[in-house]
Parts: structure tokens; sequence; C-alpha cells
């Protein structure tokens, strides 16, 4: 059995997000993670426990019809360049584990306040995912010596010392990851966020993963760089941290605090000791994202180059056109899509690697991905989160998108490709990789300054 058929979603899940896709939403009230299943795409757990946090779910009127705004095709876009806000991303096929669709970023993670090649490692093939928040690395790809050598975070709101290591169950839409909570700089390209709270994946320090964590249906995707397909995972959607409901009570499955190797229990955790998206943490250029990626062929492409570039609006290459389509989204990211007559709570999730949406008219194959006999062109209309039929409030778009026959595109086991589609019988579309080809992708992050626009919102 090989990845190739893998389905990705690296969303964090949220109280808000019972539907779970393959994950939605997740972080400040944040929305992520790799499936592990290379047969069949991940199955919705059961009624989440109320973990991550609430956005209320967008519920857009898409009745009266308003005239919605045409989203421009996709076009190709530059070639990546050396600015001191941009780092190159890669999607590759040559991490063990990796399945298609794998947008890959390389990040420095050092001791904080220590800069010496001995006191930091350089991890390549970091998963870039606009559907999280924060910084996960596996235990292996840091290193033990180095894994060790991170300070613990402490200070869990409900912990009688105060001193304990706090922990964390991370849970996706594709399983849980689990490991300590460690504090480190953490440089990509030339930004770096200073003594960030970070997940450390399977490290040694905490081997037995807590039952409320391991019962909840879902695989640990955590365990090895394989299952997870990658060395860790950049989390970079608007939410600013990954459960913020965690600093107002102990939620299952989420933090803890761990006074020894074996006893865990659950935690309060304040804001500022939870993980943290790093590009809020930046000195400059950190009010938001843009990832570029090239337009691809029909049939896909071996691999894909393009750029992650830091700040909007900051720099001459990072400015948001008068011409952008721009769309308010919650905190975790989430708005809403009408597709067929149904409205689905949507993201636009770098780590989801297909388009996830539910279409009974279209063939699918037994692993569910869709198979029409010709490529089809779609379209899906998204409804901003403030959008109001009535108070003629928020904005429309009508955005176009293909899908082309999946068994015909995997057999050339290339890792990019724009038109691929999966089957979710849910109320929810997730916009995965395939949407950012040949566009430029904006993320702005909550409660950011854009110009005159505030986050969160995310602009094409």
């Amino acid at each position: 059995m090989t990845t190739l058929n893998k389905k990705l979603c690296f969303a964090l899940l949220t109280a808000s997000l019972a539907f779970s896709a393959c994950g939605g939403g997740g972080g400040d009230d944040g929305n992520s993670n790799a499936a592990k299943d290379n047969e069949k795409p991940a199955t919705p757990t059961p009624s989440p426990t109320p973990s991550p946090t609430p956005a209320p779910s967008p519920t857009p009127s898409p009745t009266p019809s308003p005239v919605p705004t045409p989203a421009p095709a996709p076009t190709p876009t530059p070639t990546p360049t050396t600015d001191v806000n941009t780092v190159p991303i890669l999607v590759d096929r040559t991490i063990p584990g990796s399945s298609v669709n794998m947008p890959y970023v390389t990040v420095t993670i050092c001791i904080p306040g220590v800069q010496s090649a001995n006191q930091c490692a350089t991890i390549d093939h970091m998963l870039l995912d606009t559907g999280s928040a924060g910084v996960r690395v596996m235990a292996s790809a840091l290193g033990s010596a180095l894994a060790g050598r991170l300070p613990a975070q402490t200070g869990a709101t409900n912990d009688p010392t105060g001193g304990a290591p706090i922990a964390q169950c991370a849970t996706f839409g594709s399983g849980y990851t689990w490991g300590s909570i460690k504090r480190a700089d953490i440089t990509i390209g030339s930004k770096t966020a200073g003594n960030l709270p970070i997940q450390v994946i399977s490290d040694a320090a905490y081997p037995t993963t807590p039952s409320d964590c391991a019962s909840r249906g879902i695989s640990n995707i955590g365990s090895t760089v394989s299952e997870l397909g990658a060395n860790g995972v950049v989390g970079i959607s608007p939410s600013l941290t990954d459960y913020p409901l965690a600093a107002q009570s102990a939620l299952s499955a989420t933090y803890y605090y761990c006074p020894s190797t074996g006893s865990c229990t659950g935690a309060r955790v304040p804001l500022d000791s939870q993980v943290m998206n790093p590009v809020a943490n930046f000195t400059s250029d950190n009010n938001g994202t843009i990832i570029r990626l090239p337009a691809l062929p029909a049939g896909g492409q071996a691999t894909a180059a393009g750029e992650l570039v830091f700040g909007i609006g900051t720099r001459k290459n990072n400015a948001l056109p008068s011409t952008a389509n721009v769309l308010k989204v919650d905190n975790s990211g989430a708005f809403s899509t009408v597709y067929q007559g149904r409205t689905l709570t949507s993201y636009v999730d770098s780590g989801t690697n297909v388009l996830w949406f539910p279409d009974t008219t279209m063939p699918t194959n037994f692993r569910d991905f869709y198979v029409p006999p010709t490529t089809l062109n779609l379209s899906a209309t998204w409804y901003s989160v403030d959008y109001s039929a009535v108070r003629k409030t928020g904005t429309v778009l009508t955005v176009p998108f293909s899908i082309a026959n999946s068994s015909n595109l995997l057999a050339s086991q290339y890792a990019a490709y724009d038109n691929l589609g999966v089957f979710w019988s849910e109320w929810t579309f997730l916009w995965g990789l395939p949407f950012f080809y040949g566009r430029d992708v904006y993320t702005a992050l909550s409660t950011a300054k854009v110009g005159t626009q505030t986050g969160p919102f995310i602009a094409f």
C-alpha cells in the first residue's frame, strides 16, 4: 500500500466543528492534518467533545440571491524572490509518508536566546498549514538532545504548584498529535519569533497518551514522520493561539499539566502559554501571510515551487491589490460556501490536500475520490462571515474550480494537482491546496490591521 491516495487534513478541530470533515477550524478559534489511512478519507470524529475554540458557525442566508462578484480564474504567479520577508515553498513527495499536494517550508528551531549551531536544528519538510495555529515538530526530527534541552512550558492556571510541565493533545481532522509544550526561538527565513511555545510531538518525556485523547476514535498521526507525512507543521491560520477556550477552562483532550511522566491532568492554560502562531510573534511583517504557488498543467506536475510571503501591505512585494477578492472570515478562518443549493461551512486550508465537498451527482471510486469521465468546470459561491441579505452587508464571490478523474491523475504519481476532489457527505467544503495553485492567497491574522481593513480575512 502506498501513500499515493492518502488524503490529508491539517485543521485543528474545535467545538464549533462537530461536523468535522477532515478538519475545519481550530485556534483563535483556529482552523490543518495528515490522514493515516491510505485507502479511505478521514472519517468524522463522532461529536467531538468541546475542545478548541468555539467560533459561531457562519449562518449566511443565500436568499434573496445577491449578484455575486465573479472571482478571477487562476493566473500564473511570479518566480519566487529572495526578499527578506519570503521563504521558498516546495511541493514534493521525497519524505517518507508524504502524499500529493503537501506544501513544505524549512524552519530553524533553537534554544531561546541561543543561536549557536549545536543549540539549533534546521528542519525541512515542515508542512505549511493555513488551517491551524502554531509550530509542531516531531521529536525525532528535532533530535532527542535538543528536544530535551528546550525549556518546558509551565504555568497551567489550575496547577497547584504552577511548575508542572504542560503537554498537549492536538486534535486534527485526520488524527491527533501528543507531546510536550516547550519554548523555542523559531526562525523561518530571516524572520524569528522568540521564546515561542511549540509542541514537540512524540517526545520521550511523556510516552503515554492520556486516555481521553487516545479514545477519541481517531488515529495517532504523530507517532512517526511517515505517519505525519512531514517533520512537523507550521500553522499560520488567522488564529493567534491554538485553543483560546482552554484559557477559560480545562478542556477534554487538549492541554494537560504533568507533574510526572505518567501523570497528566487536564489543564487551563493562559493564552501566552499556549502554542502560538509564529507570524503574529515576528517583530515586523506580522499581520498575515501570502502563499504564492504556480498554475499547473491539467494533468498535474511532478513537483511545484512557490513562496511564502510574510506581511500584507508592509512592503512592495506584499501589497494587497485593489482588485483582490477579500472575504471576511471568523477567527478560525470559517466562512460559508453555497454549492448545489447547500450552505456548507468552509475553510481555505493549505494543509488539506484535496477539495473536500459533497456532490452526489459525480461518480467516485472506492476511495471516495471523484472520477468524472471528463474534467468538470464548476463553481461555488462564497459568503463572508458578516454577510446579511437583510442588512445588505458582507461579501459574495463566485469561485470557479475544476475536478478531473483522480484515477487517471494519480497514475502519474506526481506531487502537485489542482483538480483533485473527494466526496464528503457532511455540510462542509474544505478548499484545500488545489485552490492555491495559480493564485496569491492572503491570510490576514485576527485583529491585525491591513491598511484600513482589520483581520481576520482571506483574499486572492
